[in-house]
């Protein structure tokens, strides 16, 4: 199989791809990745697509656990902005990271009615939420079905699994969009991959909550800077806090040995 800089002279649409500290990340910008994305959902089989931050990358390469989940997925699109400083300064040349929140808002409002999308996460208030608010703005969006209940955290969603199963095959999305959290949304993601004919599945964290007004986003100098982790911490602590502290030191570790 030809390498991804080998596709890319082949056919420039398709977006290259640099390694940084062991994860082959995307060069693209939201519109790229969008088209990305509907060209996998075109193809022969089911595709996959993290939107990967430092702890991802982290997680790749100290946890051989993590590794063989993560193996699930086609690409890895540059979410973060230290990942985005770290491509920027092996010559990517990209003006901004492909953030997922902002991903999954630029996807839908720009979806065309030919592109149908299924939301996997959230609460039910989440779920309603994101409908009215997208199907406003993009009256031609097609959001097929859903799922707002709990996930395991190895990736089954209890008596609700085989039903959701049911209606992806029945339904055959183009883009299944999973909110579910790390590392349980990869952990779904790999488990159910092999047993779909078709569509992209997309792991997006914390976008439902987000663009549905749940839960409030980084200040945009803070994104810029790339504090979005600072704000998420003091917003969670507890749940974020033990986090943060170990996949960081990490990944600073990590980086400065590859400096």
């Amino acid at each position: 199989m030809p390498s991804p800089e080998a596709q890319h002279r082949d056919d420039p649409a398709t977006p290259r791809e640099i390694e940084c500290l062991g994860t082959p990340l995307t060069v693209t910008d939201h519109a790229g990745a969008l088209a990305l994305c509907r060209r996998l959902a075109e193809g022969p089989g089911p595709a996959a697509v993290e939107f990967c931050n430092t702890q991802i990358v982290t997680l790749r390469r100290s946890d051989p656990g993590y590794r063989r989940t993560a193996a699930c997925f086609d690409r890895f699109i540059p979410d973060s902005t230290p990942l985005l400083w770290l491509l920027n300064s092996a010559g990517a040349g990209m003006k901004d990271r492909v953030y997922g929140p902002a991903f999954f808002r630029h996807a839908l409002i720009h979806s065309p009615d030919t592109l149908t999308h299924y939301l996997l996460g959230g609460s039910e208030a989440c779920g309603r939420a994101l409908v009215d608010r997208f199907t406003v703005l993009n009256p031609g969006l097609r959001i097929v079905g859903s799922f707002h209940g709990r996930c395991d955290p190895e990736g089954f969603l209890g008596a609700d699994d085989g039903q959701v199963l049911e209606a992806l095959g029945r339904l055959k999305p183009d883009f299944i969009w999973v909110g579910l959290g790390t590392p349980k949304q990869q952990r779904w993601i790999a488990r159910v991959k092999p047993l779909l004919e078709q569509g992209v599945l997309l792991s997006v964290g914390q976008a439902f909550d987000v663009n549905a007004g749940l839960r409030a986003d980084a200040p945009g100098w803070m994104q810029r800077f790339g504090l979005t982790w600072v704000h998420r911490l003091a917003s969670e602590p507890r749940r974020l806090a033990g986090r943060y502290l170990r996949h960081n030191s990490q990944f600073l570790e990590i980086g400065r040995a590859h400096v």
